[in-house]
């Protein structure tokens, strides 16, 4: 079994920053890409940043240039360091892992409990 555990949201004016974390335990055999959704109120979760093997990296065109993305493969940890916030980066951020299982040697993807990221004055 693999957990994904958040951490890092909150409230931040506009202009601020917030950086989110995510670490994975369990039986990972290897990891493909981490990364991050959101999904504001009745919108569709959509993807915000991906890094994948080789430190591939891919953004989402709204938060290019603003947040960046950084993985630690010793600690099986993704960052999000989330720069120049603004009200429409709010939304419930969820952590993601592709990952081939150490129990069976399928690959899935695993999914974080989600944390809320609110940008208000």
């Amino acid at each position: 079994q693999v957990q994904l555990v958040e951490s890092g949201g909150g409230l931040v004016q506009p202009g601020g920053s917030l950086r989110l974390s995510c670490a994975a335990s369990g039986s990972i055999f290897s990891i493909n890409a981490m990364g991050w959704y959101r999904q504001a109120p009745g919108k569709e979760r959509e993807l915000v940043a991906r890094v994948g093997t080789y430190s591939i990296t891919k953004y989402a065109d709204s938060v290019k240039g603003r947040f960046t993305i950084s993985r630690d493969n010793a600690k099986n940890t993704v960052y999000l360091q989330m720069n120049s916030l603004k009200p429409d980066d709010t939304a419930v951020y969820y952590c993601y892992l592709e990952a081939r299982s150490g129990i069976d040697l399928n690959e899935y993807v695993y999914w974080g409990q989600g944390t809320q990221v609110t940008v208000s004055s």
